[in-house]
């Protein structure tokens, strides 16, 4: 198998509460996995070691390997590198409302020294092509903030903005929790064409969305994975009743 991402024997500790225990995953390259659980399991804590993003806690503190192909995330780099190497797309949009358009995509790229204009412009429009934007705004790219687009625009904004400096893997943490049924069926559409080019990791709620667009899932309970498989498996024939019993709505 061509893995993206290996995890081994995760754990994450706030001060003493013991978040994440003995996590174990392998993230298949240009596949999509979902992650589901009830609120608070873990899931979206987990997606957040997977490029550092936990740090901004002074009281985190992991143990365990996560490896993005050959690179040992906690011990051959600094977060700021491993940042470039995996994109992040929060649970609701967060442009930056005082930049236009175009300024939000290319932020990334200038904060890492990116100075050509051509070679911004061209980023730019294949960033929001990408992400399916780019005939939505391409009139507007900088006469208009980031701010001023509908929330299922400023989210494949945010998408467009984490593609930009070209990651191997993006994370979503519920991308789509905050959006209308019309907007969301469009960044599940987005999700899926993504794949082919990207390895994508999503936390969902939604268990009919994870169901749709990913090709593994992963079970998430009380900061264990539960089971982790095949998705049509484990909507259909799950291996733990605890999958079982949330997956047909027992709990959670």
């Amino acid at each position: 198998m061509d893995a993206a991402i290996t995890i081994t024997d995760l754990n994450l500790h706030y001060g003493h509460f013991h978040a994440l225990k003995n996590v174990p995953m392998t993230v298949r390259r240009q596949h999509i996995t979902a992650l589901i659980g009830p609120s608070g399991c873990g899931k979206s804590t987990f997606v957040r070691c997977l490029n550092r993003m936990h740090e901004t806690n002074p009281i985190a503190r992991v143990t365990g390997t996560v490896r993005i192909g050959d690179l040992d995330i906690y011990k051959d780099c600094k977060p700021v590198e491993i940042r470039r190497r995996v994109g992040m797309v929060f649970q609701r949009p967060n442009p930056f409302p005082t930049m236009s358009i175009y300024d939000n995509v290319c932020a990334g790229l200038k904060l890492n020294g990116y100075s050509n204009r051509r070679a911004l412009d061209e980023i730019v429009e294949k960033s929001l092509k990408n992400s399916a934007l780019w005939d939505e705004v391409k009139d507007d790219l900088k006469k208009k903030s980031g701010a001023s687009l509908s929330g299922g625009q400023q989210q494949r904004l945010c998408i467009a903005r984490a593609l930009a400096v070209d990651p191997e893997v993006v994370l979503m943490d519920e991308p789509a929790s905050a959006l209308d049924p019309v907007s969301t069926a469009k960044i599940e559409d987005l999700i899926f064409q993504l794949k082919a080019q990207y390895t994508i990791v999503i936390v969902t709620h939604n268990m009919q969305q994870a169901a749709r667009v990913a090709e593994k899932t992963g079970f998430f309970l009380n900061g264990r994975m539960v089971e982790f498989d095949a998705t049509h498996k484990i909507f259909t024939n799950p291996s733990d009743k605890r999958t079982e019993d949330y997956i047909t709505g027992r709990f959670g």
